[in-house]
């Protein structure tokens, strides 16, 4: 995690002493602390938190209701800071063996080949190519690849940042992350024509980021 405050006050220290060692003075005005840019600029790199994060999704089920469900224990990447969104990136996977119905033979049933193929294609992953503000107060638009039973799509997220917090436990970030998808579009068909389930499925994922 870099400090930008803690970044900017080392680095002033260091080009002061330099100059008093060359000196033995501090005492004209051109004694000013050289900033390294790339330091303090850098924006702050996260890991996603297993325990506290989960991504959830709602899908129809008979035409009639939504039906949720989850993925346990996301992990990846962030990198974030909302003045210098050209250094953000977003870098998440979750393992389809994760995901929880509440219900035992549904969720064995989802890994199977109907659905998911969790033994040919273990995880779901996303991968950002652009991270830009968004048209409200701590809202982003993440743009990039979401690859799901062997099958790589473009597609656009909306993230709510809920900020930054140094804790007794560390420093903790949080996001929301929003989205949805076809299931047609990753070759996952079945029941679409029956009926009994939906072809669109919203996601949201809730991730807590340890600094």
């Amino acid at each position: 995690m870099r400090h930008h405050l803690i970044a900017l006050t080392t680095t002033g220290l260091v080009a002061l002493t330099g100059w008093y060692a060359l000196t033995g003075s501090a005492s004209t005005a051109d004694a000013r602390p050289v900033v390294n840019a790339a330091t303090t600029l850098a924006a702050d790199t996260y890991e996603v938190d297993e325990v506290h994060s989960a991504v959830v999704f709602r899908i129809m089920h008979m035409g009639a209701a939504p039906f949720w469900g989850r993925f346990n224990s996301p992990s990846g990447t962030i990198t974030f800071d909302p003045d210098h969104l050209s250094d953000a990136s977003f870098d998440v996977s979750v393992k389809v063996e994760n995901v929880d119905t509440a219900n035992e033979g549904r969720d064995k049933h989802l890994k199977n080949n109907d659905f998911f193929s969790a033994r040919q294609f273990p995880n779901i992953t996303f991968k950002s190519s652009s991270v830009k503000k968004g048209s409200k107060k701590n809202m982003y638009v993440l743009t990039g690849d979401l690859e799901m039973h062997g099958v790589t799509k473009e597609i656009t997220a909306e993230a709510e940042f809920f900020g930054r917090n140094e804790t007794s436990r560390g420093v903790k970030a949080g996001f929301e992350v929003t989205f949805t998808v076809k299931r047609s579009d990753f070759n996952m068909h079945t029941y679409t024509k029956e009926g009994g389930l939906g072809d669109e499925v919203k996601l949201i994922a809730g991730l807590e980021l340890n600094g």
